[in-house]
C-alpha cells in the first residue's frame, strides 16, 4: 500500500525527519540545503522561511501573529544572522472575523518592532469556507551574517557542552491547555524574540559550534537531529533541565513528556566546554533559568537522559505526535 502523509509527518517526529530527507533533500539537494539548519547562509545573507498554523489562534501569552514573526526571526538568530526584513503571506477562510485579523496585525507589528525587523512584502488571500482552517500565515526572512563561519553539525566535538537558554515546554503546554479548557493552570507561552538573547553570544563567542530553537518536537527532537547530523552521542541530565513546576504538573495530568513540547523562545546551544560557564553567565543576564544540561559523548549512541534516580533513558525521536497544529 502506498504511504500517505499523516499529521505525524508535520510534528517534528522521526517521520518528519525521514520525509524531509527522502523527498525534499533528495529532490532539491544543494550545499545550502544539505546543512539542514534553521536558515540558509548565502554569501553574506541568512535566509529563512516558515509557515504557521495553530489551534487556537489566540492563546495565553501570544497568538499566531507574534508566532509567525518570532518563529522566523528566531530561525535567523540561531543561524548566526541579524534579522532585517520579513515577507508575510496570509490565507484566511471565508467567514474569518475582521476584528481578529486586526488583532493579529497588531501583534505582528509589535513583534516586528521588538525584533527590529521591517515587513517589506506581503500577500493576502481568501479561500472558500471549509477550504482552510481559520488562518494560515507564511513568512520569509532575510538577515545579515554575523560571522564568517557557518554553524553546522560537523563542527561539534566530543565533550562539548549543551546549554538551553531557559525553561522548556511553556509554549506547547499553553496551547494544549487553551485547547482543552479543563484545567486551571496559568501557564503562558514562552513565545518571544531570541534576538536580544543570542545575538550578543554570536558576537562575543565565535567558538560557538551550533545553535537551534526547539520548536516542533521540543528539545528531544533537536538533540536527536544533532546526534544524527554530527554522528556523536549526547548525554543530558534530568536534574539540570529547567522545567517549571506547573508545567511538570500539567504534563503529568495530560500524560505528555515535556522534552517533546515545542518552545518558541528558547535555543539549544552547543559550545566548547572551556567557554560553557562564560556563555551561561552571559545568558543569565537576560534569562535566569538558562542551564548547562549535558554534553556531547561519542562513546554512546543516540540521546541518553540520566534520570534523577540515576538510571539511563533513551530519548529518541517521538514516533507519534503530542500536539497537532502547534506551530
Amino acid at each position: 500500500m502506498e504511504e500517505i502523509i499523516t499529521l505525524k509527518h508535520g510534528e517534528g517526529t522521526k517521520a518528519s525527519y525521514n520525509l524531509i530527507k527522502e523527498v525534499f533533500l533528495k529532490k532539491l539537494s544543494n550545499p545550502a540545503l544539505e546543512r539542514l539548519t534553521d536558515a540558509a547562509a548565502i554569501e553574506k545573507l541568512i535566509y529563512s522561511c516558515d509557515s504557521f498554523t495553530v489551534d487556537p489562534i489566540f492563546f495565553p501569552g501570544s497568538d499566531i501573529g507574534k508566532l509567525c514573526v518570532f518563529g522566523t526571526v528566531n530561525d535567523i538568530c540561531v543561524s548566526a544572522g541579524l534579522p532585517k526584513y520579513l515577507s508575510l503571506a496570509v490565507i484566511v477562510e471565508e467567514g474569518f472575523l475582521k476584528s481578529d485579523l486586526i488583532k493579529i496585525a497588531d501583534s505582528i507589528k509589535k513583534a516586528a518592532n521588538i525584533s527590529k525587523v521591517d515587513i517589506v512584502s506581503g500577500d493576502f488571500k481568501v479561500v472558500e469556507r471549509g477550504k482552510a482552517d481559520k488562518i494560515f500565515i507564511s513568512t520569509s526572512g532575510i538577515g545579515e551574517k554575523i560571522r564568517a563561519v557557518n554553524p553546522s553539525f560537523k563542527s561539534i566535538k566530543n565533550r562539548d557542552k549543551i546549554i538551553v537558554t531557559g525553561s522548556i515546554g511553556e509554549h506547547g503546554i499553553s496551547v494544549m491547555l487553551s485547547r482543552k479548557k479543563i484545567f486551571e493552570f496559568n501557564i503562558k507561552s514562552d513565545c518571544q524574540s531570541l534576538r536580544p538573547v543570542v545575538t550578543p553570544l554570536w558576537k562575543n563567542y565565535p567558538q560557538i559550534r551550533f545553535m537551534r530553537d526547539p520548536t516542533r518536537g521540543g528539545i528531544a527532537s533537536v538533540l536527536n537531529e544533532i546526534y544524527l547530523g554530527s554522528g556523536k552521542g549526547i548525554r543530558i541530565f534530568e536534574e539540570d533541565i529547567p522545567v517549571r513546576r506547573d508545567v511538570k504538573a500539567a504534563c503529568e495530568i495530560l500524560g505528555i513528556d515535556p522534552y517533546y513540547l515545542a518552545c518558541e523562545g528558547r535555543a539549544v546551544i552547543i559550545v566548547p566546554s572551556i567557554i560553557a560557564k562564560h556563555v551561561l553567565r552571559s545568558l543569565r543576564k537576560t534569562s535566569k533559568l538558562a542551564s548547562i544540561i549535558g554534553e556531547v559523548d561519542d562513546s554512546i549512541k543516540g540521546v541518553v537522559l540520566k534520570t534523577v534516580s540515576g538510571g539511563d533513558r533513551i530519548l529518541d525521536f517521538s514516533h507519534s505526535f503530542n500536539l497537532p497544529r502547534i506551530c
